[in-house]
């Protein structure tokens, strides 16, 4: 006789590989002689439930802060029709369908996802392409980059992060044996990712053509690229990126903004959102000024509830509330490089790359995210993952995790001795 009980797992559609390790006390099956009737089994979680609770808490802790950063909005005239709790209301709708998605994308295969990885770039990059057709393409703050759909607008930059990922680490596979050559190897990736860089700028978002170039880099260097190829383009985007700043004029006003923030001019110009973000750091010292007590986003700050959440951590949580946000994003990237050692140690090598695409995605748009906020780096528009408003973006981090979560439990069936 034997006895089992459903795990959390098996609500989910999961199922335990069966154990090398296992002990059957059922004498018709190994002979063993027994009266208790119970199966000794591996005590291996069948998926990984820290990296679930870490991002389910970012996610809530990240709600509760778009809410306290959001509440006086509707005392301006752009937002004078909206309630105080609209941008709450809207962040749990999009964390409730991010995490019913992440569930069905769960379900999905890693050798699936290998097998679309081209299909999925080549149609991202055609909404890219539509962002930039007058009538089309949604415009805000005179920048491109959203499609309409009535219900809700997408990003398709944010696809890309995602799928420049997978195309990557497919692309590093098939060309394995000849990463090492620059025609064959090399150039026609760097095509890829020059293309999806043109689009963008025309766009513009350097920010995220930012977060996708080191995406794509980090993937081919840790796919073997040849080093001094890899220095060599490494150089030429440094340069790149420089020449767009210096040919662009606000850029360029940015950067010296950047530079000296506290002159006048500067402070209520170009560093405007910089000079009152760091302001929020200096009024929230070590534990804040409480919840819901920052000044700063009483109509100081702009987009405090997307791209300077950060700062409004900053002040009313303090530097213990940073700390607990920086830690809890650097447990989650190097988890996530874990699980993609653990995969190609088990010579999953697609799965491997993609685990660790995904940490550099998160780990990359984080620090920049971060750096604005804290004034390490020039200001730019990116949010930071899973915490700041938004539904796309809160919906693709949540996909490429729940592709990360199900690389770690194929890992665990495997290292079962189960079969995928």
């Amino acid at each position: 006789m034997k006895f089992s009980f459903p795990s959390i797992g098996a609500w989910f559609g999961l199922k335990a590989a069966q154990s090398p390790f296992t002990v059957s006390r059922d004498p018709q099956r190994n002979g063993m002689k027994g009266t208790t009737g119970f199966e000794q089994r591996s005590k291996m979680m069948e998926y990984d439930q820290p990296l679930v609770w870490v991002v389910l808490l970012l996610m809530l802790f990240g709600m509760v802060m778009v809410y306290s950063a959001s509440i006086a909005l509707p005392d301006s005239p752009k937002y004078a029709n909206y309630k105080t709790s609209h941008f709450l209301v809207r962040q749990a709708m999009f964390i409730g369908v991010s995490l019913v998605v992440s569930l069905l994308v769960f379900r999905i295969k890693i050798e699936t996802w290998q097998k679309w990885a081209p299909y999925l770039f080549v149609g991202t990059l055609i909404l890219l392409a539509m962002v930039l057709i007058p009538g089309v393409g949604k415009g805000v703050n005179g920048a491109k980059r959203w499609l309409s759909f009535k219900v809700f607008n997408l990003q398709p930059s944010e696809l890309m992060k995602l799928f420049i990922v997978l195309y990557a680490a497919d692309y590093t596979v098939r060309k394995q044996e000849v990463m090492h050559k620059l025609t064959k190897g090399f150039m026609p990736m760097t095509l890829a990712v020059g293309v999806v860089g043109l689009l963008l700028l025309l766009e513009p978002d350097l920010g995220a053509f930012g977060v996708i170039v080191c995406i794509a880099m980090g993937i081919l260097f840790l796919g073997g690229i040849n080093g001094v190829w890899f220095g060599g383009i490494g150089a030429t985007l440094v340069g790149i990126f420089s020449l767009v700043i210096v040919l662009s004029p606000w850029r360029r006003e940015r950067i010296f903004a950047y530079l000296n923030p506290w002159v006048e001019e500067n402070a209520l110009g170009k560093a405007y959102q910089l000079s009152h973000s760091l302001i929020a750091f200096g009024r929230g010292e070590l534990f804040g000024v409480g919840l819901g007590g920052s000044v700063e986003k009483l109509h100081y700050l702009p987009e405090a509830h997307t791209d300077f959440l950060l700062a409004v951590i900053g002040e009313e949580l303090g530097f213990a509330g940073v700390l607990v946000v920086v830690l809890l994003f650097y447990w989650l990237i190097k988890h996530a490089f874990e699980i993609g050692r653990q995969a190609i140690a088990l010579d999953l090598t697609f799965a491997g790359l993609v685990a660790k695409g995904i940490g550099i995605w998160i780990g990359v748009q984080t620090f920049i995210n971060m750096g604005v906020n804290l004034g390490l780096l020039p200001t730019k528009g990116l949010t930071l993952p899973l915490m700041s408003y938004g539904g796309s973006g809160v919906l693709l981090n949540c996909v490429g995790l729940a592709i990360l979560l199900r690389i770690d439990y194929e890992n665990r069936v495997l290292m079962r001795g189960g079969r995928l």
